[in-house]
């Protein structure tokens, strides 16, 4: 190891003690100072961090600490979304209980970031599987049921073998299982399920007022819930009185329809096959395709797989008969799981109806090439010409998809439609270490909510984690004294729900709880979280884009319509930290590149580590880690301290600071820069770069006269990193003869005069057109530009022997000679 030049280590505890002590991050709730919510979003406690963990928290304690130092009213809150899969998975491999091993690892990770220097409101901490907490997650899924928002169906989900868990299908990442890498399968479950679908809408709409989030975000929610126009279209099964609803975003191709396919998953497959002779065959069939990923029965690529059910609909528009099929290719997430085939203009059901030689119809003609059937080798999916559909032939398909939507409305045969392709968020998991659903079955009043005055429904501590022998259920099924229970009703025997809630519950109304973490009697403050939110800064991975920004925003929304708070949207701004990857990749444990941040801190200290992460390169951006580049960032804070020694000894001189206007100016322009960089984009990287040059400009004037003006260089230098380095900033400050903390020091104000340059650069014009440009002072007379100009070999070369007429300056800004 090398020899340690620089006693960073060994001050970094005096000065976590002293910010713990003087309630540094406390929020003081009397203060009459502009309030500023800054957040990062609460991890998960899996154990150890390692140093693409530490990006995200030492981003957020940057931007507090100077927002501190800004004069604001901070809150800057912790906590533990500490329910999950993982720490039940190792209950079950380790036989070590969640609760244990959950709390083990918030004790190892809370040491960690303090060690990191990251300071927070310690005294607000919450921890999600603790029953103060989830008494209220509890209580908000009450209120969804009120309002008619939480309800029970069966439905085909996501079913993780390994897991032994559902998965909300924004937890399965191509095909597999977020969490562990399984293959996912389908399967039918009673399952509960919150109703997102009312707020697609209004969470679309919503968006375009979020001006201070990520584009790359806002335009990954509004693709998720995905809304459309279309029309909704009734085929009436022949000989029967069922309709099988169409949803179509392409009326205009109605009269093309040759045959229709239905997901396998659709629910009235089971009624339509009744008495088919093949029934055994149809039902082998829809088991193979549901066993399959549904992005790979969604790809263009896949191969197109049907059966026959022996079953007709009517069109309704010309009443022609179609056969039914199902299809491989049809999801039941999309639409209504029904599709009006039109191979002459789906590539899809072109393939699929070359396959099993079924009709082919054109009802959009190439205007510049007419389509002959038996020579189309692919679908014709260009705009053209209507034919063979009717009165609307002749027409430009775009114009008749309007007139045909008109006409089937007004027919009664279709009616215009929106869709989402936003499903309902379902909450039910299989697992025990969650919060339990407060929800009992009593066989005299049915489904029966727990009184809010009951809650909290807790967990039961003494259960088997045996996923095998419970085939599927929650472990809580096997604690008799959980489930079995009296009916809130008629107090007859009732048995407990015993699914718990997905963890998303959990942490989508967490950033309220933090005004009050301590009530026992509500879930949060009206008066404090109405004070105190939207948060207005918000920080964490694009990777929750999805799942838990969608859901808090709709959670928000709820709280909203039942006038529990008076705001609709959580996060007034957001920021979304790219990773930092080694070796290309992802750290991770099981690809074996993970640094860990303790020997790095031991080596060089937590000053060293978080400036080189903030240093690294553009937060917003990935990164790859260099541990030698490490090795820099200790450099520079060596240089950094032995100027402050340097000055800090030389400064007994007396007598005032003596001019130089190159090192005032780079004072005030690394001020600009920096508070610039910060309230922009968070460009920490171009910040820090700022700080490097004004302290090596501070030592090339120390160099030359022991000015007390290289003092002010180093004094700012330390203010400007007091942010990314508190550690080494709080040393400094207090050897340059301050008293602590510098985070109760102001920002500095840069002077706009003083930081602007002595030169500028004048664009020089001949006859109106831009020939050459020159640097000349800026107090430079007309004569001075003059002779400048006429000394430029450019001017020279364009004027040669031609008479000038006349020379127009505009003192700072351009010259043109006319000739």
């Amino acid at each position: 190891m090398k020899e340690k030049l620089y006693p960073f280590g060994s001050i970094e505890k005096k000065w976590q003690k002293y910010w713990n002590d003087a309630k540094l991050f406390n929020m003081d709730t009397n203060s009459n100072k502009e309030k500023y919510y800054c957040l990062v979003m609460f991890p998960y406690p899996s154990g150890k961090l390692h140093v693409g963990h530490g990006r995200n928290y030492i981003i957020g304690d940057a931007l507090v600490r100077y927002k501190m130092m800004k004069g604001y009213n901070l809150l800057s809150p912790i906590g533990w979304d500490a329910f999950g899969l993982p720490a039940e998975n190792a209950a079950i491999k380790d036989k070590l209980h969640p609760k244990k091993s959950t709390l083990n690892n918030i004790s190892i990770m809370k040491q960690q970031l303090v060690q990191w220097g990251v300071g927070y409101d310690w005294t607000r901490e919450v921890t999600s599987c603790m029953p103060d907490y989830y008494k209220w997650t509890q209580w908000i899924f009450l209120k969804l049921l009120e309002k008619g928002l939480a309800y029970k169906r069966k439905a085909a989900v996501n079913w993780c073998p390994s897991c032994k868990t559902v998965l909300a299908n924004e937890q399965v990442l191509n095909g597999f299982c977020e969490r562990c890498e399984t293959k996912v399968i389908e399967k039918d479950l009673e399952q509960w399920f919150f109703k997102i679908t009312d707020y697609a809408q209004r969470l679309l709409d919503d968006i375009g007022g979020l001006k201070d989030w990520p584009e790359r975000v806002k335009a990954m929610q509004g693709n998720w819930i995905g809304r459309s126009k279309g029309v909704n279209i009734d085929f009436s099964v022949e000989g029967d009185d069922i309709k099988l609803s169409c949803y179509t975003t392409r009326v205009d191709t109605i009269f093309g329809v040759t045959y229709m396919v239905l997901a396998p998953e659709h629910p009235l497959i089971a009624k339509l096959i009744e008495n088919n002779p093949d029934k055994e065959k149809i039902l082998s069939f829809i088991t193979k395709v549901r066993q399959e990923e549904k992005i790979a029965r969604q790809a263009a690529d896949v191969e197109k797989e049907g059966i026959f059910i022996g079953r007709y609909v009517i069109n309704p528009v010309n009443n022609k008969k179609i056969p039914l099929w199902i299809g491989n290719y049809v999801l039941m997430e999309y639409g209504t799981g029904a599709v009006m085939a039109v191979p002459a203009h789906d590539e899809r059901d072109f393939e699929f109806a070359k396959k099993y030689k079924l009709d082919i119809e054109v009802v959009i003609d190439n205007p510049k090439e007419h389509i002959n059937v038996s020579g189309m080798r692919s679908a014709y999916i260009e705009d053209g010409i209507m034919v063979n559909s009717e009165k609307f032939n002749s027409l430009n398909n775009r114009e008749a998809m309007e007139k045909i939507a008109d006409w089937m409305q007004e027919e009664k045969t279709g009616k215009r439609s929106v869709h989402f392709k936003l499903r309902d968020w379902l909450i039910s998991r299989q697992r025990y270490w969650g919060a339990p659903i407060p929800i009992v079955y009593c066989e005299k009043c049915g489904i029966v909510a727990v009184p809010e005055d009951e809650l909290p429904v807790l967990l039961p501590e003494d259960v088997t984690f045996s996923g095998n022998k419970l085939r599927g259920q929650s472990p809580l099924a096997g604690s008799k004294e959980f489930v079995n229970t009296k009916c809130p009703k008629c107090k007859g025997s009732a048995k407990r729900e015993t699914d718990t809630m997905d963890t998303f519950v959990d942490s989508s109304w967490y950033y309220l709880r933090y005004l009050s973490p301590g009530d026992s009697n509500k879930p949060f403050h009206k008066e404090l979280v109405n004070r105190w939110l939207p948060v207005d800064q918000y920080i964490g991975g694009v990777e929750h884009a999805i799942l838990h920004l969608l859901y808090s925003r709709f959670i928000t929304k709820v709280l909203y319509d039942l006038g529990y708070v008076d705001f609709n949207e959580p996060f007034k701004a957001l920021f979304t930290q790219g990773m930092i990857i080694k070796n290309g990749a992802k750290m991770s444990k099981s690809k074996g590149n993970v640094v860990s941040p303790d020997t790095l801190i031991e080596r060089y200290g937590a000053d060293t580590i978080r400036l080189y992460t903030l240093f690294i390169g553009p937060p917003e951006k990935d990164a790859e880690w260099n541990d030698r580049a490490v090795e820099g960032a200790y450099r520079f804070l060596g240089r950094l301290w032995r100027l402050v020694d340097k000055v800090s000894k030389a400064s007994k001189v007396e007598g005032k600071a003596k001019s130089n206007k190159d090192l005032e100016r780079k004072i005030h322009q690394t001020i600009e820069k920096v508070t610039k960089d910060i309230e922009g984009d968070f460009k920490f990287n171009t910040a820090i770069s700022s700080v490097m040059e004004l302290v090596n400009a501070a030592y090339l004037c120390f160099d030359k006269e022991n000015s007390l003006l290289v003092k002010e260089a180093a004094k700012t230098a330390v203010i400007l990193l007091a942010p990314f380095i508190p550690h080494i900033a709080e040393e400094l400050w207090q050897r340059l003869g301050n008293s602590p903390s510098i985070f109760n020091y102001p920002w500095p104000k840069y002077d706009k005069i003083k930081a602007e340059e002595d030169i500028l650069i004048l664009p020089v014009m001949i006859n109106n057109k831009l020939r050459s440009r020159i640097t000349i002072e800026k107090a430079a007379s007309e004569e001075r530009i003059k002779e400048a100009v006429l000394a430029d070999d450019k001017v020279n070369a364009w004027i040669g022997e031609k008479k000038i007429k006349k020379f127009i300056v505009v003192p700072g800004k351009l010259l043109n000679i006319i000739i």
